[in-house]
Parts: C-alpha cells; structure tokens; sequence
C-alpha cells in the first residue's frame, strides 16, 4: 500500500532542474493537498537545464537575485512569503543552504502558523581557510532554525550530526533520477564479445574528467584496451575529439543521444564509467546492469556506487588501475552488474525516495 500525505506540502527551489521534476510530480501524486514548488531560473552562465513542465505538481516562478560570485554567492527570492501565503503549506521543504537569504524569513513565517519545515541538503563538510569559525558559526544557526533534515547519503548525516542536529530528526533519501527498473537484467555473454566496450554518458564539459578518461585507456596494456564510445555534447567536445586523435584514435564520439536513443549504447556495454562529477546517466546504467568507475564526490552517490557493484575513485593518477582491474575479471564484472541492477530496482529509485519524504513528512507533521 502507497503511504500518502494529507495534506498540502510546498517546496523552495533555487532553480527547478529538468531531472527534478518526475520526483516532484510523483511526491505531488501522494499529496492528497497537492504540493506547490517556488523556483526560480539560474545565472546564464551556470548551463543548469531548467523546466516549468510539471504534470501533477505545481510551479510558481520566482524572481532570483543573484548576488556576488564564487564562494561569496548568495541568492534572494522575490515573492517567497507571498507563495507561501497564497498556498499555505501544511509542511514546508527547503534547501539547507545559508547562501539563499529569503530562507529565514520563509521559516519564521511557517512556524508562526504553526507548521514544520524541512531542510534539505547535500551535508556540511568540513570548512577551512579564512573566516571558517564565523562561516561555521553561521552554518549551525542556519540548521539549527529547521525541525528536521533530508540528506542524501549517511555520510551527509553525519555531517549534520557533528553539528549536534538530532539524529532522530534526519532522514537519509538516496538521490533517484529514475524510475524502477520495468525490463529485467540484460544478459551478457560470459565472455567479452571481442574488446571489452567502456561507455560515458553525459555533458562534454571539463569536470566531467573525460580527458582523464582518454589518457587511462591509452595507458591500459593492449590486450585489454577497451572499445570507448564518449556519448554526449559540449563545450569540451573539440578539445576531446583532438585529444583522442592523438592518444586513443579508436574513441567514438556519436554525439547527443537522448531516451531511446541510448538504449544500444546501454546494452551495449560492460562497464559505465563517469571519471568526473556529477552524472545523472549513473542510476540508468545501473539499470541496465552495467557496473561503475565514477569520480569521488560531495557523498551523493556513496550509497549508489559500492564496493559490491562498482568503484570510487579516490585520487589522480587511479583510473587506469582501476579500468585495468575491472577489465581483467569479466565473471565479476557481470556479478557488479546484477547487482547494479538490484540496487536501483530495490533501494534507490523514485518511489522509494517518494516514501522516504512522505513517511518522514507524515512523523513530523503528527
């Protein structure tokens, strides 16, 4: 049985990202009040992709002030309060991040009429440098205004634990894109069909790492030097393309591919491989069984990417030891694989994200 809120659940967004939407559409279909996301449109040169196509949930735009760049960024929502007036929110969900100044003032409003509110965050990592006492300072105030945290990962919870926020009051949502998986597992020889195939899927850009890439299978013995096909478009991709020529002749680069456009590439493949961050493409991979090299990040993906299905690369100079090693065992690459699979039809997908916020919701919300 689908657990439901019953009542009205408002989001703030700095900016609404296209992935992002089918989570908000399918947290709007177990709120029997409806739920209303404020989100405004990013800096133009942030190349974040937005949308205001939502099917079940609604939008309500937001005037962004950017002001400042780098790490004095901070941002003010025009209009925030007046949303929150006109759709009074039972419960309120908001991005734990101290740069957005319009964020008190919403909380303050929500808990003078009574109502709880949520931050919503990637972790607080360690600060350093300068002023990192004062910006931690203010980093505890701003948690500490909220009645409970949603993060991403354990490790983000215990981020926020170390900052003496109640564990009892943090729910860990692993970070969906996809839906459950609808195919069963692909089946794959128990041998490669000739080369072993190596597949990157997503925005050509610098931190994505995919010159890193390029240069760990060059370095790989030629017996096991992979086919590589570099799916996607940007701003790196002459840069890459003139790369390969030089030292991995053999990368294909068939462009921007998109929904079922990328089903051969998937199944297709023995192994995903995202050197860099970020990576939306990661959960559809593991969808179709394919294990994972992806870059170390910001925790969001300690608990998609594991030892049991794939690897976390820990520093320079790693990629091709670990491409060397995954390559070299193809019974447990395809063992990684089902277990890829496994992760995101059981733990990490959208509807078990949905549960987590609507069952954490309906225990505050009580």
């Amino acid at each position: 049985m689908t657990i439901r809120f019953p009542g009205r659940l408002g989001i703030q967004q700095r900016v609404l990202t296209t992935y992002r939407a089918a989570f908000f559409d399918a947290l709007a279909s177990a709120c029997e009040g409806g739920l209303s996301v404020f989100a405004g449109l990013p800096r133009p040169a942030e190349s974040i992709t937005t949308t205001q196509a939502l099917t079940v949930a609604s939008l309500t735009p937001a005037y962004n002030l950017h002001l400042l760049r780098g790490p004095f960024y901070l941002c003010f929502q025009r209009g925030l309060l007046n949303w929150l007036a006109d759709f009074t929110p039972d419960v309120l969900i908001v991005e734990a991040n101290p740069r957005y100044l319009s964020t008190p003032a919403a909380v303050r409003w929500m808990k003078q009429h009574g109502s709880p509110v949520f931050g919503w965050g990637l972790g607080a990592p360690l600060l350093t440098g300068p002023l990192s006492h004062l910006r931690k300072t203010r980093r505890y105030s701003f948690l500490h205004q909220f009645d409970a945290l949603f993060t991403y990962s354990r490790r983000g919870a215990d981020e926020y634990t170390g900052l003496g926020f109640p564990s009892d009051k943090i729910f860990v949502a692993p970070n969906a894109a996809s839906l459950r998986p609808t195919s069963p597992l692909p089946l794959r020889s128990p041998a490669f069909d000739g080369k072993p195939s190596v597949l990157f899927v997503g925005r050509l850009q610098a931190r994505k790492r995919i010159d890193a890439l390029l240069q760990a299978c060059a370095a790989l013995s030629r017996d096991i030097q992979p086919r590589l096909v570099i799916v996607g478009d940007g701003p790196e991709r002459t840069t890459l393309e003139s790369l390969a020529k030089t030292i991995y002749p053999s990368a294909e680069f068939p462009g921007a591919k998109h929904g079922s456009e990328l089903v051969p590439y998937f199944s297709a493949a023995d192994l995903f491989v995202l050197p860099g961050t970020g990576g939306l493409a990661v959960q559809e991979a593991m969808s179709y069984g394919l294990p994972v090299i992806m870059g170390q990040g910001d925790g969001t993906n300690d608990d998609l990417v594991r030892p049991t299905n794939g690897w976390q690369l820990t520093g320079p100079g790693t990629l091709a030891d670990v491409l060397q090693e995954a390559l070299s065992d193809v019974s447990r690459l395809r063992a990684m694989g089902a277990e890829s699979y496994r992760i995101v039809s059981d733990e990490i997908n959208l509807k078990r994200m949905v549960e987590i916020f609507v069952g954490a919701v309906n225990q505050l919300n009580h």
